[in-house]
């Protein structure tokens, strides 16, 4: 497959990319870099905006603009002018936690985890709606992967660090959870083990039309796309060591967009992947699901 980068400038930790179809352009943010940005396909063009702390994920705004979770709170973000105005306070203490990894429902309620500092197993799943967080879910260290099923009857969510996968049933009327079942594992990385033999760690992910799970290997090289039982039916090779998280766009959402990390790699690697940070892409056979829109 042609993998090449969609912009030459890469981002230390490029995660969150979110496809908008009324504008026909993808958005995404670099973490460490403190960055949120918007790539137009048509004209090449990047912007980028500052923001006030790391930002961890994005979501489209009814009525325009994005919802931006980062370290600091919620945010709302005027696109026109990269203008930010928080809406509402973190639910943890920003000295130990900050929000990661979050994507909106079908019915527009805004779902977003977080990563703890110190690696610990202390963070959330949260829902917000009606103006306040609340805590679905817990007990994990490093919240990713969050996606639904076509239907909308299931919901996916990651704990990077234990390389394990899990689903929920979801009930979309009252945007509640069933009880948390194993989806996929990873085997973790074992005492020396090289990178080579090493598969990765799952991260960001999305779903497809056929309802398969398409997830970012951290540190393995790789993209997988998964069957809705969770058997492996696709890999992608990568030319970069670590992928973040892949959404779909273009005008028919068959353009894989991968984001993909530099931050604190090896000079050798870095040297070896020079797409490493970059925002890469790729035609794919099969359609993505276009992203749900936040309701506040």
């Amino acid at each position: 497959m042609n993998i090449n980068a969609a912009h030459p400038i890469p981002a230390e930790l490029g995660e969150s990319p979110l496809w908008s179809v009324a504008e026909q352009c993808l958005y995404y943010v670099d973490i460490p870099g403190r960055e949120l940005r918007r790539f137009d396909p048509a004209s090449g063009e990047l912007k980028r905006w500052p923001t006030e702390s790391e930002p961890g994920s994005i979501a489209l705004l009814e009525g325009g603009g994005l919802l931006l979770a980062q370290r600091a709170g919620l945010y709302k973000v005027d696109t026109a002018t990269g203008a930010q105005t928080r809406i509402a306070e973190p639910p943890y203490d920003p000295a130990k936690q900050r929000f990661n990894d979050g994507k909106p429902d079908a019915a527009g309620r805004f779902w977003v985890g977080t990563i703890d500092d110190a690696r610990t197993p202390s963070a959330h799943l949260y829902r917000y709606a009606v103006d306040k967080f609340e805590t679905m879910a817990g007990g994990i260290t490093t919240s990713n992967g969050l996606a639904w099923s076509p239907d909308g009857r299931t919901q996916y969510w990651t704990d990077t660090k234990a390389h394990e996968i899990y689903r929920f049933d979801f009930d979309i009327t009252t945007g509640t959870l069933g009880e948390r079942k194993l989806f996929a594992r990873f085997k973790p990385r074992a005492a020396g083990e090289s990178l080579e033999s090493y598969g990765g760690r799952p991260d960001g992910a999305a779903v497809d039309v056929e309802g398969c799970y398409w997830v970012a290997l951290f540190e393995g090289q790789r993209v997988l796309r998964l069957a809705p039982g969770g058997e492996i039916v696709q890999e992608l090779r990568l030319p970069v060591r670590c992928a973040t998280m892949v959404a779909f766009g273009g005008p028919d959402l068959r353009t894989l967009y991968i984001t993909t990390a530099r931050e604190k790699r090896p000079a050798e690697e870095l040297a070896a992947q020079p797409l490493a940070g970059q925002l890469l892409q790729l035609r794919v056979e099969v359609a993505g699901l276009p992203p749900n829109i936040a309701r506040l």
